[in-house]
C-alpha cells in the first residue's frame, strides 16, 4: 500500500505540467513527503527514507519495464498476454541482481504511461536463453526451404525472393540500432539518476545533522547530573569540533583539545 501510495505521489509531483520539470531535488523531495502524509496519516517516513525506497522501485519498475519491452518485441502471430508476461517475468529474473521475479504489479499500473517507463515498441529479433526464437515474419513458403535451391523455377525467381529478404534485414538492423539508441539513453537517464540520489542522500544527512547538532548545543543540563553534564559537555565539544573542521578546516580546532574547554 506505501509503495502505490509513493509511485502516486512522485507520479503528481514530477510529472506536474507546472513546475515538475524545474523544481529542484530536494524541494521535490520535501513536496512528495508532505503528499504522502497526506495519503497516509501517522506514517513514520522521513523524505530520506521515502527517497531511499523510491530508488529501489525505480530500479525494479524500470527492469519489468525493460522486461516486458523484450517481450513484447519478441512478436509471434497468435501470441496471447499470458505468454507475454511469462516472458517478461523470464527476462526479469535472468537479468542478474534483485529479485528473480517481479511483484510490484500495482505500482507498475501507476506508472506505466509516465515518460520514464512507457514502452514505445520497436519489433526486432531478439534472443531468449541464447536460444533465437522464430521470427513471424518468416515463412513456410518453399522460397525459405533449402529445397528451393535445387529447383530451376525458383533459381530464376531468385532476385526476387531474395528483396524482401534484405528488406527484412534491413529493417532489423534499423531497429536495433533504434534500440541500442534508446539503451543508451536509458543507461545515461540512470547514471544522472543515480548521481542525483547521492545528492540527496547527502543533503538529508547534512539536514538531519545539524538538526541533531541544534538539539545537543541547545540541551539544558542545568538540572543534570554533574556525570550527565559532562557527557552532554563533550557532545557539544564535538559538534563544535565538527563545525570548525567543516568551515575551517583541521588548522583551527586545536584549541578544542585544551583542557580549559
Amino acid at each position: 500500500m506505501e509503495d502505490v501510495s509513493l509511485c502516486e505521489v512522485w507520479l503528481q509531483i514530477c510529472h506536474c505540467p507546472v513546475s515538475g520539470n524545474e523544481m529542484k531535488f530536494f524541494h521535490m523531495w520535501k513536496k512528495i513527503h508532505a503528499e504522502f502524509c497526506e495519503k497516509i496519516p501517522g506514517t513514520t517516513r522521513t523524505e530520506m527514507a521515502l527517497s531511499s525506497r523510491w530508488k529501489i522501485l525505480n530500479k525494479e519498475l524500470g527492469k519489468w519495464r525493460n522486461a516486458l519491452a523484450k517481450a513484447m518485441d519478441n512478436y509471434r502471430s497468435g501470441q496471447n498476454r499470458t505468454n507475454e508476461m511469462i516472458q517478461a517475468q523470464m527476462w526479469f529474473g535472468a537479468t542478474g541482481g534483485g529479485k528473480k521475479s517481479f511483484t510490484h504489479h500495482e505500482c507498475w499500473e501507476v506508472v506505466k504511461y509516465c515518460k520514464r517507463f512507457v514502452i514505445i515498441p520497436t519489433g526486432p529479433e531478439v534472443v531468449l536463453n541464447e536460444t533465437p526464437l522464430r521470427d513471424s515474419m518468416t515463412s513456410d513458403s518453399p522460397l525459405d526451404s533449402p529445397m528451393s535451391q535445387d529447383s530451376p523455377v525458383e533459381r530464376s525467381r531468385g532476385p526476387l525472393a531474395e528483396r524482401p529478404r534484405r528488406q527484412r534485414r534491413r529493417e532489423i538492423a534499423r531497429q536495433n540500432g533504434i534500440r541500442i539508441e534508446m539503451e543508451q539513453k536509458r543507461q545515461e537517464h540512470e547514471l544522472a539518476l543515480d548521481a542525483e540520489f547521492a545528492r540527496e542522500r547527502e543533503y538529508l544527512r547534512k539536514k538531519d545533522m545539524d538538526k541533531t547538532d541544534r538539539e545537543t548545543m541547545a540541551m539544558d543540563t542545568s538540572h543534570m547530573s554533574p556525570e550527565t553534564k559532562q557527557f552532554w559537555k563533550l557532545e557539544r565539544r564535538d559538534v563544535m569540533r565538527r563545525r570548525l573542521f567543516r568551515d575551517d578546516g583541521p588548522s583551527n580546532t586545536d584549541w578544542l583539545n585544551d583542557g580549559n574547554h
